[in-house]
């Protein structure tokens, strides 16, 4: 189902503004700390292997306390790439200086049939 037309041209406008990286590169450094920013029903269902979980929702409000060292390196992800991306954009605001939207999320995850966390 595509995003409507003011969400799609919200994420478009911040995505100069981000840092996007592949699964490729993500598999390739273990620095990031991965970071799952779907809903609860979706993390319920299944995540990626070494993903925390703060959905979007809450993640401005509780990122702090979870990471409060500004220059962690963290690697959001939803289901697309759209939500992880204003995820990352806001934490730029909030002063985070490493942090990155996973492109594909999720779904790119499945697609390459990687692993997946049940619980």
């Amino acid at each position: 189902m595509p995003h409507p037309s003011a969400f799609s041209a919200l994420v478009d406008a911040i995505l100069p503004n981000i840092t996007e990286v592949t699964i490729e590169a993500y598999q390739a450094d273990d620095s990031w700390h991965l970071v799952d920013v779907r809903e609860d029903r979706e993390w319920l269902q299944d995540h990626l292997p070494q993903a925390k979980h703060l959905s979007r929702g809450i993640l401005e409000r509780d990122i702090e306390a979870r990471f409060p060292d500004k220059h962690t390196p963290i690697l959001l992800y939803c289901a697309g790439g759209a939500r992880s991306a204003l995820a990352a954009h806001n934490l730029q605001l909030m002063g985070y200086t490493c942090v990155a939207s996973l492109i594909g999320g999720y779904k790119g995850w499945v697609q390459r049939q990687l692993p997946v966390v049940q619980d």
